[in-house]
């Protein structure tokens, strides 16, 4: 059976369990592979760029829908400028609250990036981050019918559905099976990211001068 897509997903999932009564939870089970997968994968798919343009005085920003993790943050002058990450405790002891000038560092707090220093003018910052996969679902309300992972990766996100789905039918002997399957998926995946990125050249150490001024 194919799994390009989320219908397809679906009856398989029914299949692999042998049931035919888990119409209404079989989404759920979907739901919760996703969860799992967007918590432990971090590849070239799942990462985008977002730019947006800094206000005078503004130190808060919110962070783009479907973050989960920094890759690169700049300022886009000439040169590029760097930002660096320091914890919320060792921004506000190195740049206290009403320092401006062009930001060198940020920090996360909730929903937020903070700049420091407040910038003293319109800059134009960019991200670059991993993002959420797009949800499957029926292609209405936010979600699509199918994506990188039915795409490029069935297998690992019908063995997440198999192992949330396993207990709630009362089979947990068949949890370390799926689980197991899992996992294995999981590090091909990485290790063939990690790969991808390093192919035609061989990784250099290289010394990387820190802008924030301690």
């Amino acid at each position: 059976m194919a799994l390009g897509n989320y219908t397809d997903l679906k009856a398989a999932i029914a299949d692999w369990l042998d049931r035919s009564d888990l119409t209404d939870r079989i989404p759920d089970f979907i739901a919760l592979a996703e969860a799992r997968l967007n918590r432990e994968l971090r590849i070239r798919p799942m990462e985008v760029r977002s730019t947006m343009v800094t206000n005078v005085g503004q130190r808060y920003f919110n962070l783009p829908g479907g973050y989960l993790q920094m890759r690169n943050f700049q300022i886009n002058t000439n040169p590029i400028t760097p930002l660096e990450y320091i914890t919320p405790e060792m921004l506000d002891r190195l740049y206290g609250s009403n320092t401006t000038g062009k930001p060198r560092a940020y920090t996360l707090i909730g929903d937020e990036i903070q700049l420091a220093p407040i910038p003293d003018s319109d800059y134009t910052i960019e991200m670059a981050f991993y993002e959420k996969f797009t949800p499957l679902g029926d292609g209405t309300s936010g979600t699509v019918t199918s994506n990188w992972l039915t795409k490029n990766a069935p297998d690992v996100i019908l063995y997440g559905a198999l192992i949330e789905a396993e207990p709630f039918i009362k089979n947990d002997e068949r949890i370390q099976l799926w689980l197991t399957a899992y996992k294995e998926a999981i590090d091909k995946i990485q290790k063939a990211d990690e790969r991808d990125r390093h192919s035609g050249s061989q990784m250099r150490v290289r010394n990387v001068y820190s802008g924030v001024e301690y």
